[in-house]
Order: structure tokens, then sequence, then C-alpha cells
């Protein structure tokens, strides 16, 4: 099993409101894509990102999948209009 986790800043950091959603949403539409947490910040805080995802995958192959999945294509390009900075860790679980 594979953890995907990002962190996004936006230029208009009302979109996490917007994008979290449609991130939740690739369940269901992308095989071996798990379950998907995604939500906004709420704190505010000078270190914060506006928006966290943590998707869990079957596999790394299935996070391949994942990376070129038309349903994520469209959401990362909506996302890529407003993105500023992204960071981003994947790993196995054992």
């Amino acid at each position: 099993m594979v953890k995907h986790i990002v962190c996004h800043q936006y230029t208009d950091k009302a979109q996490a409101t917007v994008i979290a959603p449609m991130l939740r949403g690739l369940v269901g539409q992308v095989p071996g894509l798990l379950s998907m947490e995604a939500g906004a910040d709420f704190m505010g805080s000078a270190r914060s990102y506006d928006l966290a995802l943590v998707a869990t995958l079957e596999s790394r192959e299935a996070l391949a999948v994942y990376a070129d999945h038309p349903a994520h294509v469209k959401v990362k390009e909506y996302i890529h209009q407003y993105l500023q900075n992204g960071v981003s860790v994947d790993f196995e679980v054992e």
C-alpha cells in the first residue's frame, strides 16, 4: 500500500474549499485509489499551506496510474490555475 501526501498553497486561498471535494471525488474513478482525504487549512498561520491531501493507493503501480488518469489530470489542470507552491511525499505502508 502507498500513501501519497500533498500540500498546496494557492494564489487564491478560497480555492482550497473548491479543490478539496474535487480531489475526494476521484475515489471510485481512478483504479487503485482506495481513499482520499483532502481539506482546507483553518489555522492560517505563517507556515500553513492552504490544502492538504492524503491518498491511499494499492501500490506504486496504482500511484503511476493515478498520476496520469484523465480524471486526475482534469483536477490537476484546474489546480495549476491557482497553484503557487506545493510539496509532496510518497511512501509505502508496511
